[in-house]
C-alpha cells in the first residue's frame, strides 16, 4: 500500500474529500516524524510501537575500493509488531 493509497482509503472509509483524507494522513505522518525526532516512543495498541535505537560509531569498508571508512553514530526507527496485530497476521496460516 501506497501514501496515495491510504489516503484514498481514509476519503472513502470517511466519507470525506481526498484533500481532506490528505490534510489527516501527513498530519498523522508529520506528527510521528516530530516525536521520534524528539526521541520520543510512539505506542500505537494493537498496532505497535516505534522507538529509536542508537547505534554506535565504527569502521566500515568501502565494497568498492576496500578502503576503510569511519561511519558516524546514527539513530534509526525500530517498529516493533503489537500482539493483537502479529496474532491477526498469523491466524491465517
Amino acid at each position: 500500500m501506497t501514501k496515495a493509497n491510504l489516503i484514498d482509503l481514509v476519503a472513502e472509509k470517511a466519507g470525506i474529500t481526498r484533500i481532506k483524507a490528505e490534510i489527516v494522513v501527513n498530519t498523522i505522518f508529520d506528527s510521528m516524524v516530530d516525536a521520534l525526532s524528539k526521541d520520543s516512543r510512539i505506542e500505537i495498541r494493537g498496532f505497535g510501537s516505534f522507538v529509536n535505537r542508537e547505534y554506535e560509531s565504527y569502521e566500515g569498508r568501502n565494497p568498492r575500493t576496500g578502503e576503510v571508512i569511519r561511519v558516524d553514530s546514527k539513530k534509526l526507527p525500530f517498529f516493533k509488531v503489537g500482539k493483537e496485530l502479529k496474532e491477526e497476521l498469523n491466524k491465517f496460516k
